[in-house]
Protein backbone atom coordinates (compact mmCIF):
# COMPACT_ATOMS: atom_id res chain seq x y z
CA UNK A 1 0.00 0.00 0.00
CA UNK A 2 1.30 3.41 -0.97
CA UNK A 3 -0.51 6.23 0.79
CA UNK A 4 -1.72 9.20 -1.21
CA UNK A 5 -0.69 12.82 -0.82
CA UNK A 6 -4.14 13.41 0.72
CA UNK A 7 -3.33 10.92 3.49
CA UNK A 8 0.16 12.35 4.04
CA UNK A 9 -1.30 15.85 4.38
CA UNK A 10 -4.08 14.55 6.61
CA UNK A 11 -1.60 12.88 8.94
CA UNK A 12 0.57 16.00 9.06
CA UNK A 13 -2.49 18.09 9.92
CA UNK A 14 -3.59 15.64 12.63
CA UNK A 15 -0.08 15.53 14.14
CA UNK A 16 -0.09 19.34 14.24
CA UNK A 17 -3.54 19.46 15.83
CA UNK A 18 -2.36 16.90 18.40
CA UNK A 19 0.66 19.07 19.26
CA UNK A 20 -1.55 22.15 19.69
CA UNK A 21 -4.55 20.37 21.25
CA UNK A 22 -4.39 22.23 24.58
CA UNK A 23 -4.31 25.60 22.78
CA UNK A 24 -7.78 25.24 21.26
CA UNK A 25 -9.05 25.43 17.68
CA UNK A 26 -6.65 26.18 14.82
CA UNK A 27 -7.59 28.20 11.74
CA UNK A 28 -7.24 26.39 8.41
CA UNK A 29 -5.04 29.20 7.09
CA UNK A 30 -2.68 28.84 10.06
CA UNK A 31 -2.55 25.05 9.74
CA UNK A 32 -1.97 25.24 5.98
CA UNK A 33 0.91 27.67 6.43
CA UNK A 34 2.46 25.83 9.38
CA UNK A 35 2.47 22.47 7.58
CA UNK A 36 2.94 23.78 4.01
CA UNK A 37 -0.29 22.19 2.77
CA UNK A 38 -2.32 23.78 -0.05
CA UNK A 39 -5.26 25.57 1.62
CA UNK A 40 -8.03 24.27 -0.67
CA UNK A 41 -6.74 20.69 -0.49
CA UNK A 42 -6.53 20.95 3.31
CA UNK A 43 -10.15 22.16 3.51
CA UNK A 44 -11.33 18.98 1.78
CA UNK A 45 -9.15 16.75 3.97
CA UNK A 46 -10.35 18.37 7.19
CA UNK A 47 -13.97 18.00 6.09
CA UNK A 48 -13.45 14.24 5.58
CA UNK A 49 -11.84 13.96 9.02
CA UNK A 50 -14.66 15.99 10.58
CA UNK A 51 -17.35 13.89 8.90
CA UNK A 52 -15.49 10.80 10.11
CA UNK A 53 -15.73 12.01 13.70
CA UNK A 54 -12.05 12.79 14.32
CA UNK A 55 -12.35 16.58 14.21
CA UNK A 56 -14.73 19.27 15.37
CA UNK A 57 -15.00 22.75 13.93
CA UNK A 58 -15.95 25.95 15.66
CA UNK A 59 -17.16 29.02 13.80
CA UNK A 60 -16.52 32.65 14.58
CA UNK A 61 -13.91 34.34 16.69
CA UNK A 62 -11.60 31.78 18.30
CA UNK A 63 -12.86 29.20 15.80
CA UNK A 64 -11.12 26.65 13.67
CA UNK A 65 -10.51 22.93 13.84
CA UNK A 66 -9.73 20.85 16.91
CA UNK A 67 -9.47 17.12 17.57
CA UNK A 68 -12.78 15.61 18.66
CA UNK A 69 -11.04 13.78 21.52
CA UNK A 70 -7.66 13.66 23.20
CA UNK A 71 -4.70 12.94 20.88
CA UNK A 72 -3.90 9.78 22.79
CA UNK A 73 -7.36 8.45 21.90
CA UNK A 74 -6.99 8.80 18.12
CA UNK A 75 -4.92 6.23 16.25
CA UNK A 76 -2.98 6.74 13.07
CA UNK A 77 -4.98 3.80 11.69
CA UNK A 78 -8.25 5.69 12.11
CA UNK A 79 -6.88 8.61 10.11
CA UNK A 80 -5.42 6.40 7.37
CA UNK A 81 -8.63 4.40 6.95
CA UNK A 82 -10.76 7.56 6.69
CA UNK A 83 -8.54 9.09 4.03
CA UNK A 84 -7.23 6.02 2.24
CA UNK A 85 -9.83 3.31 2.74
CA UNK A 86 -9.13 -0.30 3.74
CA UNK A 87 -5.58 -1.29 4.69
CA UNK A 88 -5.71 -4.64 2.91
CA UNK A 89 -3.45 -5.06 -0.13
CA UNK A 90 -6.02 -7.46 -1.68
CA UNK A 91 -9.79 -7.43 -1.24
CA UNK A 92 -10.06 -11.00 0.00
CA UNK A 93 -8.31 -10.08 3.29
CA UNK A 94 -10.09 -6.79 3.90
CA UNK A 95 -12.12 -6.56 7.08
CA UNK A 96 -14.18 -3.59 5.92
CA UNK A 97 -14.37 -4.11 2.14
CA UNK A 98 -14.13 -7.89 1.69
CA UNK A 99 -14.64 -9.29 -1.79
CA UNK A 100 -13.47 -12.72 -2.95
CA UNK A 101 -10.87 -12.83 -5.70
CA UNK A 102 -12.41 -14.07 -8.95
CA UNK A 103 -9.34 -16.06 -9.94
CA UNK A 104 -8.95 -17.85 -6.61
CA UNK A 105 -10.38 -21.37 -6.33
CA UNK A 106 -9.83 -21.82 -2.58
CA UNK A 107 -9.26 -18.88 -0.22
CA UNK A 108 -8.24 -21.15 2.65
CA UNK A 109 -5.19 -22.47 0.79
CA UNK A 110 -4.30 -19.49 -1.40
CA UNK A 111 -0.67 -18.53 -0.78
CA UNK A 112 -1.22 -14.93 -1.87
CA UNK A 113 -4.13 -14.52 0.54
CA UNK A 114 -2.24 -16.12 3.42
CA UNK A 115 0.74 -13.76 3.02
CA UNK A 116 -1.36 -10.65 2.32
CA UNK A 117 -3.45 -11.33 5.43
CA UNK A 118 -0.23 -11.26 7.48
CA UNK A 119 0.73 -7.99 5.77
CA UNK A 120 -2.69 -6.47 6.54
CA UNK A 121 -2.56 -7.67 10.15
CA UNK A 122 0.96 -6.27 10.68
CA UNK A 123 0.03 -2.89 9.19
CA UNK A 124 -3.19 -2.72 11.19
CA UNK A 125 -1.36 -3.64 14.39
CA UNK A 126 1.18 -0.84 13.98
CA UNK A 127 -1.26 1.83 12.76
CA UNK A 128 -4.02 0.98 15.24
CA UNK A 129 -1.64 0.88 18.20
CA UNK A 130 0.06 4.18 17.39
CA UNK A 131 -1.79 7.22 18.68
CA UNK A 132 -1.24 10.78 17.50
CA UNK A 133 0.72 11.37 20.72
CA UNK A 134 2.89 8.31 20.06
CA UNK A 135 3.65 9.58 16.55
CA UNK A 136 4.60 13.04 17.82
CA UNK A 137 6.83 11.52 20.51
CA UNK A 138 8.66 9.55 17.82
CA UNK A 139 9.11 12.72 15.78
CA UNK A 140 10.45 14.59 18.82
CA UNK A 141 12.91 11.78 19.60
CA UNK A 142 14.12 11.65 15.99
CA UNK A 143 14.49 15.44 15.92
CA UNK A 144 16.62 15.41 19.07
CA UNK A 145 18.75 12.54 17.80
CA UNK A 146 19.40 14.11 14.39
CA UNK A 147 20.00 17.66 15.60
CA UNK A 148 22.87 16.90 17.95
CA UNK A 149 20.79 17.05 21.12
CA UNK A 150 20.87 13.31 21.60
CA UNK A 151 22.47 12.10 24.82
CA UNK A 152 22.65 8.81 26.62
Amino acid sequence: MIISKKTKYGLRAMFYLARTYEQGPVLISHLAAAENIPHKFLENILLILKNGGLLESKKGRGGGYILSRAPGDISVGQVVRLLEGPLAPVTCVSQSAYRPCKECSNEQTCGIRLIMKDVRDAMANILDNTSLIDANERVDAAFEKHNGNYSI
